[in-house]
């Protein structure tokens, strides 16, 4: 009888540490979320910038003499 305590009180330890484990991982995975929204939204914002930059070069390109 003995061992099945210890047994199923060993279990239960492994049981809570995986609980906790998939917790941590949950937490993690919502704040990675949130980091690569944020860079998607940082590289679109560089990319308009870019874009701007090129159509204003192109603009002063095309007024030089030729």
């Amino acid at each position: 009888m003995r061992r099945v305590e210890t047994e199923f009180n060993s279990l239960e330890v492994k049981v809570s540490q995986f609980v906790s484990l998939c917790e941590r991982l949950r937490a993690e995975n919502v704040e990675l979320r949130q980091q690569l929204a944020a860079a998607r939204g940082d590289a679109k914002r560089l990319h308009e910038k870019i874009d701007g930059a090129k159509a204003r070069l192109e603009g002063l390109l095309s007024r030089l003499p030729g």
